[in-house]
């Protein structure tokens, strides 16, 4: 990751015209607690139908849930929703737009051409069906590629320049990066100048600064704090790591609580231009079906990273090689146990958000669609993703 100028990609608040396109490149009005103060007396037995209409798209009409296969189709299928929209021209559109952004933080050709393999763009795209809008969308896509990079360079992957013992300090800085400090006289030049010299640094501070331009500062702030709580469970994996004492997979399953696509989901109401009041959004049942759409994710995420996991030479936390491990079983049994906590978990939301379908919430119940829509759009790009290809038979033992 190479040093570059600071060009700041824009203050709070402002607007810019989009940006352009990199030729053909390729590769989210209820008053504040109103609904909330009558929750508990809202809660209907109403049921949504299985075969209620998506936002958008070709699937319109199609089965709201599926049976789907993954993998090479040995192991039980994944109970999910079914995507609800494909639009390749809209992906490429927003993989463009990702790619100049990506240009203008500072990445080289071959950064930029790893992040077009990585397909982010398509993924939002996929992931928030009730928004064409490529601008709010490129939001959502710059905030996962910063999360990613973080993930990459700092966390996981030691060919990338992670290193363990180095992972605080770097996570403290990009609290600084997305969430400014004030200046605090002489000593602030070097924060600024630590913030310029780092790639990913420079991705999380410019995302979050087109954010702005979409958010409010309450989901702002939402977003920024549903990522600080997630770098704390990645000091928990770093610290497991480094002495080599892995976690049983219950504790693990915790500490993925807090690091999983709940952070991605933050951005829902952003990117489709709404808010979710604060006090329904942490309501308990709402934050629940939250933390079963994130959980349920990053599930299928470890199925298709196991052997990504299992290779590097400080291996990565993974529920699947941790169950193996607990079980002392083989990767395959370990696989169709985490498929079946996969299930459970969408089933459950499932329930929840039948239970949730009575409160009079125009925002709270297109957020809810939006968590199931992120579901069926993360499996389907997983499933299409050759970041996430079918792994090679692992080693029938975990770290």
């Amino acid at each position: 990751m190479r040093a570059r100028q600071h060009q700041p990609c824009g203050a709070p608040g402002e607007r810019r015209p989009p940006t352009p396109l990199a030729g053909a490149w390729r590769g989210l009005p209820s008053g504040p607690g109103t609904a909330a103060a009558r929750l508990p007396a809202l809660l209907a037995a109403a049921r949504p139908s299985r075969e209620d209409g998506p936002f958008t798209g070709p699937l319109r009409g199609g089965p709201v849930y599926v049976e789907r296969p993954w993998g090479d189709g040995s192991h039980s299928p994944l109970y999910c929703p079914a995507p609800e929209r494909i639009d390749d021209a809209l992906s490429d559109e927003v993989e463009a737009r990702l790619a100049a952004w990506a240009r203008d933080c500072g990445s080289s050709e071959e950064e930029v051409e790893a992040l077009g393999a990585a397909a982010f763009g398509r993924l939002v795209t996929l992931a928030h069906p009730d928004t064409d809008d490529p601008d709010a969308l490129l939001v959502a896509a710059q905030l996962n590629t910063g999360w990613w990079a973080a993930d990459d360079y700092y966390a996981d992957d030691t060919a990338r320049g992670a290193v363990l013992a180095r992972l605080p300090e770097r996570l403290a800085l990009a609290m600084a990066a997305m969430d400014p400090i004030p200046s605090t006289g002489e000593l602030t030049p070097p924060l600024r100048e630590a913030l310029d010299d780092d790639l990913v640094l420079r991705m999380l501070e410019t995302a979050v600064a087109h954010t702005w331009r979409h958010a409010t500062p309450a989901q702002v702030q939402r977003i920024n704090y549903s990522t600080f709580a997630m770098f704390v469970s990645w000091t928990a994996y770093a610290g497991w790591r480094e002495s080599g004492d892995y976690p049983p997979a219950w504790q693990y399953l915790a500490t993925r609580q807090h690091d999983s696509f709940y952070t991605s989901m933050t951005v829902i109401d952003v990117v489709g231009g709404y808010e979710v009041p604060a006090n329904l959004y942490y309501e308990p049942r709402v934050r629940r079906a939250a933390f079963q759409a994130g959980t349920a994710s990053v599930i299928v995420n470890d199925l298709h990273s196991v052997a990504k996991d299992a290779a590097d030479e400080t291996p990565v936390c993974n529920l699947v090689l941790l169950l193996a491990a607990d079980r002392d079983c083989s990767i395959d049994e370990a696989k169709e146990i985490a498929v079946g906590l996969h299930n459970d978990l969408v089933r459950a939301f499932e329930d929840g958000h039948r239970e949730l379908a009575g409160v009079p919430s125009p925002e709270l119940q297109r957020f809810l669609r939006g968590l199931r829509a992120w579901m069926g759009g993360g499996v389907e790009w997983h499933t299409t993703n050759p970041r996430y290809g079918e792994p090679t038979p692992a080693e029938d033992s975990a770290p």
